[in-house]
């Protein structure tokens, strides 16, 4: 951590603003990188040391979370968000970023967006009570478990994504190439036409997962971590224990419920037959099932979202509607893959894959 106080300019330009300081925590491309859990227990870790550095030095931080909309891009409710920071890490201060479809889900409303602005405030200010910011223990007392649940789904996701072609699976499964001629982004969904997936960008690499019926990015590793634990004895029930006194190890399996409820394997592995990787297909789905069979041992539900019925059911309606449009996008997509000789239907089947997508968005209510 860099001494401000070693460094006269910085102190200088510290003093100036009454030693307040912002700092942002970007959520994207580091889950990207190495995985929603590890990326997760990395951001964590980092709020804390920052909250400690802050305090030592009497300045006022105020930590800006640039998180998405899609659970694998940090998103998720955002009152849950807030209660399961690091201790010392709110302060009285929150700064967050709201994108995408959920803007208008908080804020096109105005009933709705009060109702959500309240619950915000009241997370914070229970987050900043003086009990909440002392209670580091769970945080402490878990740290070494943690790291190796972290490494573990470290190892998994990389293993994974580093696999030769594995970017070119992910062209083929999913409509990332139809997401990019969308006019809803000002950037391209690649940085270059490398072959790793440190060219794809992070927003489109969630939205074309999500997609694809599989919402990779918001489990997948967390089911390797989870088991490194749980296969010794009576580490199911030290997890259990993080689950229920770990107010972040409790938020971080709820939202992971929520992006596995979500996806849909049969219509994923529809997705994946459009590649010739049976191989990598595999992997995931064997990693989904590992990570649904441990969250639940770990929370004890039955199924997912057992805490939340309602929400569970607003799912559940939503599906035959979305099943039915993700069916013509796999079809359409399957004829692009195959090539199409004539110029006009070539352009047709692509805008037709196009209004899949937006269909498709609309009905998960999750873009990227």
């Amino acid at each position: 951590m860099t001494e401000l106080g070693c460094a006269g300019g910085a102190a200088a330009w510290l003093e100036s603003r009454g030693r307040r300081l912002e700092v942002m925590l970007g959520y994207s491309d580091s889950a990207k990188e190495v995985g929603m859990l590890t990326a997760n227990f990395a951001l964590y870790r980092t709020q804390a040391d920052l909250a400690a550095w802050a305090a030592r030095r009497d300045i006022r931080l105020t930590i800006f979370h640039g998180r998405g909309g899609a659970l694998g891009r940090g998103g998720g409710p955002t009152n849950r968000a807030i209660w399961a920071q690091a201790p010392g890490s709110v302060a009285c201060r929150f700064k967050v970023t709201e994108q995408g479809e959920v803007t208008f889900a908080r804020y096109g409303n105005v009933h709705i967006a009060q109702r959500h602005l309240e619950q915000v405030t009241n997370a914070v200010l229970l987050a900043s009570t003086p009990t909440h910011e002392r209670d580091a223990g769970p945080g402490e007392r878990y740290d070494g478990t943690a790291a190796e649940i972290a490494e573990a789904s470290r190892a998994a996701y990389r293993e994974l994504i580093e696999q030769p072609g594995f970017v070119e699976f992910f062209l083929a499964a999913t409509p990332i190439d139809e997401i990019g001629q969308l006019p809803i982004g000002s950037r391209p969904a690649r940085r270059s036409a490398g072959t790793d997936v440190e060219s794809l960008r992070a927003i489109p690499w969630v939205f074309a997962w999500t997609q694809a019926r599989c919402n990779l990015p918001g489990w997948f590793g967390l089911g390797a971590g989870l088991e490194a634990i749980a296969a010794r004895a009576g580490g199911l029930e030290v997890l259990r224990s993080m689950y229920r006194d770990w107010p972040f190890f409790t938020s971080l399996l709820q939202n992971a419920e929520l992006s596995l409820i979500k996806a849909d394997m049969p219509i994923a592995q529809l997705h994946f037959a459009l590649s010739d990787r049976a191989d990598l297909a595999a992997v995931i789905e064997d990693e989904y099932e590992r990570t649904e069979r441990l969250v639940l041992a770990v929370t004890g539900h039955e199924r997912l979202l057992a805490e939340e019925p309602r929400l569970a059911r607003d799912i559940e309606l939503r599906n035959p509607y979305v099943d039915a449009l993700s069916f013509l996008q796999v079809r359409f997509l399957g004829e692009i893959r195959d090539g199409i000789d004539d110029p006009k239907r070539a352009a047709a089947v692509s805008r037709l894959v196009q209004l899949t997508v937006n269909g498709v968005a609309a009905g998960l209510q999750n873009t990227g």
